[in-house]
Order: C-alpha cells, then structure tokens, then sequence
C-alpha cells in the first residue's frame, strides 16, 4: 500500500478552488477548469503588472505635454529645460501639479524656460 498525503492535496485544491470563487460556470466548481481558469488568470495579473507601469508612464507624459504646450512648450523641451535647470521632479509629480496645481506647474514651466 503506498503512502499518499490525502490532507496536503485536498488543502491545496481547497486554496486553488478558494481563488476561483466568483467565476462563472464550471470554472468556479469543477477542480480542472478552475486550475486552468486561475493559472490563466495568474499570468494576465503577472504581465498586466507590468504592463501597468507603463500605461501610467504614458499617461503622465500626455498630460505633461498638454499642460507645457498651454505655456508655449512642448513636452521635450519643458524635460530637456528641467534637466538643464537641475530640476529632478519625476513623471508622476509633474503631471499631478499640471492637473491639480496648475499655477505651481506654471512656476516649474518658467524655471525650464531659463
């Protein structure tokens, strides 16, 4: 008789059907199609991760440049004017003063221009 760790794999499927909770269908019920639905829902969470990243990059560059060009510039040179000025805010702050700070993103502008 072989010994088999019927307590390890019944928690282990226990997790994996925990995690499938709220699916539609089989998916949420039947042990092989969660397995395959949660793995699959595993890699998008890993990759979109990353993905995120660069999304809000983006995001924060467009809303950079629209607020540089109200003030005469485009995005290149406002972050070519910063460089030069030893000015290092990143991304995320410059386009959070463009959106909500806009007189304090004014300021930041007329030290590029320098």
């Amino acid at each position: 008789m072989r010994s088999v760790n019927h307590v390890a794999s019944r928690a282990r499927r226990k997790k994996t059907m925990k995690q499938a909770k709220g699916y539609w269908g089989r998916r949420k019920n039947v042990w092989t199609v969660a397995k395959n639905a949660i793995e699959k829902g595993m890699q998008y969470a890993y990759r979109d991760r990353k993905a995120k990243k660069r999304e809000f990059r983006a995001l924060w560059i467009q809303r950079i440049n629209a607020a540089a060009r109200e003030h005469g510039m485009s995005y290149s040179q406002f972050m070519g004017g910063l460089k030069s000025a030893n000015i290092e805010i990143n991304r995320k702050v410059l386009a959070d003063l463009a959106m909500n700070h806009p007189e304090a993103f004014k300021a930041v502008v007329a030290k590029a221009k320098k």
